[in-house]
Protein backbone atom coordinates (compact mmCIF):
# COMPACT_ATOMS: atom_id res chain seq x y z
CA UNK A 1 0.00 0.00 0.00
CA UNK A 2 2.88 2.69 0.79
CA UNK A 3 4.07 1.96 -3.07
CA UNK A 4 0.64 2.65 -4.15
CA UNK A 5 0.45 5.74 -2.24
CA UNK A 6 4.33 6.69 -3.56
CA UNK A 7 2.67 6.15 -7.24
CA UNK A 8 -0.15 8.65 -6.65
CA UNK A 9 2.00 11.27 -4.99
CA UNK A 10 4.87 11.13 -8.45
CA UNK A 11 1.47 11.17 -10.59
CA UNK A 12 -0.26 14.04 -8.78
CA UNK A 13 3.10 16.30 -9.29
CA UNK A 14 2.41 18.61 -6.36
CA UNK A 15 1.69 16.93 -2.97
CA UNK A 16 2.70 19.66 -0.71
CA UNK A 17 1.02 23.12 -0.16
CA UNK A 18 4.16 24.55 -1.66
CA UNK A 19 4.96 22.29 -4.60
CA UNK A 20 6.96 19.86 -2.84
CA UNK A 21 5.81 16.21 -2.10
CA UNK A 22 4.96 15.12 1.68
CA UNK A 23 7.22 14.08 4.26
CA UNK A 24 7.47 10.58 4.47
CA UNK A 25 5.49 9.27 7.32
CA UNK A 26 2.39 11.55 6.62
CA UNK A 27 -0.33 11.09 8.97
CA UNK A 28 -2.47 7.68 7.89
CA UNK A 29 -5.86 9.27 8.17
CA UNK A 30 -4.66 11.49 4.95
CA UNK A 31 -3.42 8.60 3.57
CA UNK A 32 -7.05 7.20 3.93
CA UNK A 33 -9.04 10.24 3.34
CA UNK A 34 -6.77 10.48 -0.51
CA UNK A 35 -7.54 6.48 -0.96
CA UNK A 36 -10.82 6.92 -0.50
CA UNK A 37 -11.58 10.67 -2.63
CA UNK A 38 -9.39 8.26 -5.29
CA UNK A 39 -12.36 6.33 -5.67
CA UNK A 40 -14.75 9.05 -7.23
CA UNK A 41 -17.27 8.86 -4.00
CA UNK A 42 -18.54 11.66 -1.84
CA UNK A 43 -16.91 11.01 1.35
CA UNK A 44 -17.93 12.02 4.73
CA UNK A 45 -15.16 13.17 7.12
CA UNK A 46 -16.73 11.03 9.81
CA UNK A 47 -16.78 8.06 7.67
CA UNK A 48 -12.96 8.70 5.92
CA UNK A 49 -12.19 8.78 10.05
CA UNK A 50 -13.74 5.72 11.22
CA UNK A 51 -12.16 4.36 7.68
CA UNK A 52 -9.38 5.02 9.08
CA UNK A 53 -9.60 3.87 12.37
CA UNK A 54 -10.68 0.33 10.74
CA UNK A 55 -7.63 0.17 8.40
CA UNK A 56 -5.69 0.51 11.80
CA UNK A 57 -6.55 -2.03 13.35
CA UNK A 58 -7.30 -4.29 10.52
CA UNK A 59 -4.15 -6.83 9.72
CA UNK A 60 -0.77 -5.78 9.37
CA UNK A 61 0.73 -7.01 6.10
CA UNK A 62 1.10 -10.98 5.47
CA UNK A 63 -1.58 -11.36 8.47
CA UNK A 64 -5.10 -12.82 7.86
CA UNK A 65 -8.17 -12.58 9.22
CA UNK A 66 -10.99 -15.49 10.26
CA UNK A 67 -13.77 -15.64 8.01
CA UNK A 68 -15.93 -15.74 10.92
CA UNK A 69 -14.39 -12.71 12.10
CA UNK A 70 -14.81 -11.24 8.60
CA UNK A 71 -18.44 -11.61 8.26
CA UNK A 72 -19.11 -10.37 11.92
CA UNK A 73 -16.72 -7.67 11.46
CA UNK A 74 -18.80 -6.38 8.28
CA UNK A 75 -22.08 -6.95 9.91
CA UNK A 76 -23.10 -9.78 7.84
CA UNK A 77 -23.98 -11.73 11.12
CA UNK A 78 -24.96 -10.47 14.41
CA UNK A 79 -22.35 -11.94 16.55
CA UNK A 80 -19.22 -13.69 15.87
CA UNK A 81 -20.63 -17.24 17.39
CA UNK A 82 -23.36 -17.55 14.98
CA UNK A 83 -20.71 -16.72 11.71
CA UNK A 84 -18.97 -20.05 13.65
CA UNK A 85 -21.99 -21.87 13.91
CA UNK A 86 -22.70 -21.11 10.33
CA UNK A 87 -19.51 -21.99 8.97
CA UNK A 88 -19.94 -25.03 10.78
CA UNK A 89 -23.12 -25.86 9.33
CA UNK A 90 -22.18 -25.58 5.89
CA UNK A 91 -23.65 -21.93 5.15
CA UNK A 92 -20.68 -19.86 4.73
CA UNK A 93 -18.52 -20.92 1.49
CA UNK A 94 -15.62 -18.58 0.12
CA UNK A 95 -15.43 -19.17 -3.66
CA UNK A 96 -17.40 -21.77 -4.28
CA UNK A 97 -15.96 -24.18 -1.70
CA UNK A 98 -17.16 -25.04 1.82
CA UNK A 99 -14.99 -23.57 4.84
CA UNK A 100 -14.54 -23.84 8.20
CA UNK A 101 -14.26 -20.83 10.98
CA UNK A 102 -10.58 -20.86 11.01
CA UNK A 103 -10.09 -20.47 7.18
CA UNK A 104 -8.33 -17.04 6.35
CA UNK A 105 -10.21 -14.75 4.07
CA UNK A 106 -8.01 -12.87 1.19
CA UNK A 107 -9.19 -9.49 -0.59
CA UNK A 108 -10.95 -10.31 -3.90
CA UNK A 109 -12.78 -13.73 -2.40
CA UNK A 110 -16.13 -14.31 -3.25
CA UNK A 111 -18.18 -14.95 0.08
CA UNK A 112 -21.67 -17.00 -0.05
CA UNK A 113 -23.81 -16.58 3.17
CA UNK A 114 -27.52 -18.50 3.95
CA UNK A 115 -28.26 -16.53 6.79
CA UNK A 116 -32.27 -16.38 7.99
CA UNK A 117 -33.90 -17.33 4.64
CA UNK A 118 -31.19 -15.47 2.63
CA UNK A 119 -28.77 -15.63 0.80
CA UNK A 120 -25.82 -13.38 0.96
CA UNK A 121 -23.08 -12.72 -2.33
CA UNK A 122 -20.24 -10.62 -1.23
CA UNK A 123 -16.70 -9.52 -2.68
CA UNK A 124 -14.16 -8.96 -0.28
CA UNK A 125 -12.67 -5.50 -0.78
CA UNK A 126 -10.93 -4.72 2.53
CA UNK A 127 -9.73 -6.98 5.83
CA UNK A 128 -11.06 -5.89 8.96
CA UNK A 129 -10.61 -7.37 12.40
CA UNK A 130 -13.00 -5.32 14.42
CA UNK A 131 -16.45 -4.66 14.33
CA UNK A 132 -17.31 -0.72 12.70
CA UNK A 133 -20.39 1.09 12.08
CA UNK A 134 -22.65 0.03 9.14
CA UNK A 135 -21.30 2.81 6.18
CA UNK A 136 -17.75 1.90 6.81
CA UNK A 137 -18.61 -1.50 7.04
CA UNK A 138 -20.38 -1.46 3.57
CA UNK A 139 -16.73 -0.25 2.08
CA UNK A 140 -15.54 -3.23 3.33
CA UNK A 141 -17.23 -5.71 0.28
CA UNK A 142 -19.58 -5.51 -2.62
CA UNK A 143 -22.57 -6.64 -2.66
CA UNK A 144 -23.54 -8.92 -5.43
CA UNK A 145 -26.53 -10.74 -3.61
CA UNK A 146 -30.01 -11.39 -4.85
CA UNK A 147 -32.82 -9.15 -4.23
CA UNK A 148 -34.61 -10.07 -1.07
CA UNK A 149 -37.88 -12.02 -1.34
CA UNK A 150 -40.90 -9.68 -1.19
CA UNK A 151 -42.17 -9.35 2.42
CA UNK A 152 -45.31 -11.23 1.90
CA UNK A 153 -43.74 -13.95 -0.17
CA UNK A 154 -41.99 -14.58 3.74
CA UNK A 155 -44.71 -13.79 6.08
CA UNK A 156 -48.34 -13.96 4.53
CA UNK A 157 -51.17 -11.63 5.50
CA UNK A 158 -53.80 -12.88 7.70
Amino acid sequence: MASEDADENVNRGTGGPDGTSPAPGADDAQTAQGSAASADEPVDPKIADAVAAAEAAGPANGETVRIDSWIWAVRLIKTRSLGATACRGGHVHVNGERVKPAYSVHIGDEVRLRHEGRERVVIVKRLIRKRVGAPVAIQCYIDNSPPPPPREAVAPRR
